[in-house]
């Protein structure tokens, strides 16, 4: 039998580090307790069936459903055709653009935060759902671009050229031939842009004002020690959601790969 190298034994000891703590957070969600410890005292689903009576909760979670969905809408919309413009031409500043594209990857997140802060305030945007969406738009597009450009890499241009020879116009062509092939990267970029705009904390907490999200309101709650087990129970189904949603857009990923070779 072979033995494992070290690097698999290294890949392995890391997932467990990584993701050992995760798995704590829906095993204490069935504790009977409020104290987060070992050992267990018993198990309920009492602390899920409270969720539902929690109407500031749930104000947050559909606050953070809205933002998501305008923000992936706008970040796929962006993505679709800055991808498509990345992959298919040459123009002067192409680098330099795709590299401002990808910025705010690299950039510490408090300082895009207090940044888009300042401007928004200045150009007459209180901090609201709308400064947050269009914060998680700016943050999101990255993301979106990079899965509508693995779309366009393989994607045929003489497909598009034989539909100009068959008369079709630019947007038909666009609707009719592009879209199509396409279609499921830009079903991923709308799953992962929306994980991204979900998840985030940092800009919602600066630019939400007295409107929170499920992570800024999450984090008003740890703070109290009897508000715990709620969080815990909320945080183990925004865990199996977003694991749902990347594998989902994973799927759609990899088929829209495949569909384009």
């Amino acid at each position: 039998m072979k033995r494992p190298n070290g690097l698999a034994v290294y890949a392995f000891l890391y997932l467990v580090f990584l993701y050992l703590p995760v798995l704590f957070l829906p095993l204490f969600s069935f504790n009977d307790g409020t104290i987060v410890a070992f050992p267990i005292k018993g198990w309920t689903l009492e602390w899920y069936r409270q969720l539902a009576g929690q109407e500031t909760l749930i104000q947050a979670l559909m606050n953070s459903f809205l933002v998501g969905f305008v923000a992936s809408l706008l970040a796929t919309s962006m993505g679709l055709f800055a991808a498509r413009a990345y992959v298919r031409y040459r123009f002067r500043g192409k680098k330099a653009s795709e590299g401002l594209v990808m910025l705010p990857l690299v950039i510490p997140g408090i300082i895009v935060a207090s940044s888009m802060l300042v401007l928004f305030i200045s150009i007459g945007i209180k901090p609201s759902l709308t400064a947050v969406a269009l914060g998680h738009t700016f943050l999101a597009l990255p993301f979106s671009v990079s899965i509508m450009k693995s779309a366009f890499d393989d994607f045929d241009p003489s497909l598009e050229e034989a539909a100009f020879d068959l008369g079709s116009g630019v947007i038909e062509t666009f609707r009719r031939v592009t879209l199509p092939i396409v279609a499921p990267g830009i079903v991923a970029s709308l799953l992962v842009t929306f994980t991204v705009s979900f998840d985030e904390f940092v800009l919602a907490f600066f630019l939400s004002g007295n409107q929170p999200t499920l992570p800024v309101y999450i984090w008003s709650q740890i703070r109290f020690p009897a508000k715990l087990p709620n969080t815990l129970a909320l945080g183990s189904l925004l865990l199996l959601a977003s694991v749902a949603l990347l594998v989902v857009a994973e799927y759609f990923r990899r088929r829209s790969t495949k569909s384009t070779i």
